[in-house]
């Protein structure tokens, strides 16, 4: 069969999918659940759900989970809302600027360590059977964790395919000794965080079968190239997450849907498949993928964080961002034909 002719019967069309949720539903099975445009939405534990996904289904995965053992737990994220610390670092501000509670990972010990390496090479046995041979994992972690995760993630059974570098200037790190600041007043215990790293994995390829292989049987197996035909890059000049998105919604985690876009968007190589984020949060990858015209799928286990996602997915996708000549709001153009009644958020790549 042609690539033109395969890729045609294939594709979930943003304006033909009376279809898209019709054929993502069944992955529903039981869960409570709803469907957003081309998006389904499941509150869920996402190690029972993708324990009965069917081999060999999903085409990509672009996560960013909570890595600690602890930072989600009911009682660390009410010492986070009641301002009280715990796991949970809270900065004070400057220059105007309120610095969002971060975890800190560095509090983990020996033990908990071993128990977020035993969980993701478990999580990862499951990925590689629910996804189809070639799909790719984007998995956002950082510099304190990032090791620990990709070599688990490894001995599961993905294949490591390199690093994405989020460059963003983030307020983590820098701090002088704590209770010592002013006897030490020139040091600072951890360098100012400037990246956050982004493991690229993917399902092993058939033996024997190629690149192109692949992309012909399973529609996976490479990376999309972008918008203005330059190959995808490992290194991405990133914003903070903007004002107005967090205004729409108020997680802990949000990344900003400039950044999020481009990296779904190279998840799926012809454009075609299904793009799953199985620890939703408040659905900001759900949000890119509905902005570019994608089917997706997200799972998320606290029910606070599902609700949060039934009312940020909508808003947070029809946000047009400006990444200098690209276009990565394919869907919202198709939608209205213009852009002057939207949301427009103008992208700096590097915050000072």
């Amino acid at each position: 069969m042609a690539q033109r002719d395969f890729t045609t019967q294939m594709a979930f069309s943003y304006k033909e999918t009376t279809g898209s949720h019709d054929l993502l539903k069944p992955f529903a099975f039981d869960f409570d659940h709803q469907v957003i445009g081309n998006a389904l939405t499941i509150q869920a534990d996402c190690i029972e759900w993708l324990s009965r996904i069917p081999e060999n289904t999903l085409h990509a995965i672009v996560t960013d989970p909570p890595y600690g053992v602890k930072e989600y737990e009911t009682e660390q994220i009410e010492k986070r809302a009641a301002a009280n610390g715990g796991i949970w670092r809270i900065p004070p501000s400057f220059d105007g600027s309120e610095r969002s509670p971060l975890p800190r990972f560095t509090a983990l010990d020996e033990k908990e360590r071993a128990i977020v390496r035993k969980f993701f090479t478990s999580w990862a046995k499951l990925v590689l059977r629910a996804l189809r041979p070639g799909g790719h994992v984007f998995i956002a972690s950082n510099a304190y964790l990032s090791q620990l995760v990709f070599s688990a993630l490894v001995d599961g059974g993905l294949e490591f395919r390199g690093e994405l570098i989020r460059l963003v200037r983030t307020l983590r790190g820098g701090d002088r000794p704590k209770n010592a600041e002013q006897e030490f007043p020139h040091v600072s215990s951890l360098a100012r965080g400037c990246y956050e790293p982004w493991g690229i994995l993917r399902k092993p390829l058939l033996k024997g079968m190629k690149v192109s292989d692949c992309l012909r049987e399973f529609q996976t197996g490479g990376l999309r190239r972008t918008p203005d035909d330059k190959p995808f890059s490992d290194v991405i000049f990133s914003e903070r997450t903007p004002k107005k998105e967090k205004e729409i919604v108020d997680h802990p985690s949000l990344k900003p849907q400039s950044f999020l876009r481009q990296v779904v968007h190279a998840s799926l190589p012809l454009g075609v498949g299904i793009v799953v984020d199985p620890f939703m949060g408040s659905g900001s990858t759900i949000a890119a993928a509905e902005a570019l015209g994608f089917s997706s799928i997200g799972v998320e286990r606290y029910l606070s964080y599902y609700q949060m996602s039934q009312r940020a997915i909508s808003q947070l996708s029809r946000i047009i961002v400006q990444l200098g000549n690209s276009s990565l709001n394919s869907a919202i153009e198709l939608d209205t034909g213009s852009q002057s009644e939207l949301p427009t958020v103008q992208t700096r790549i590097w915050d000072e």
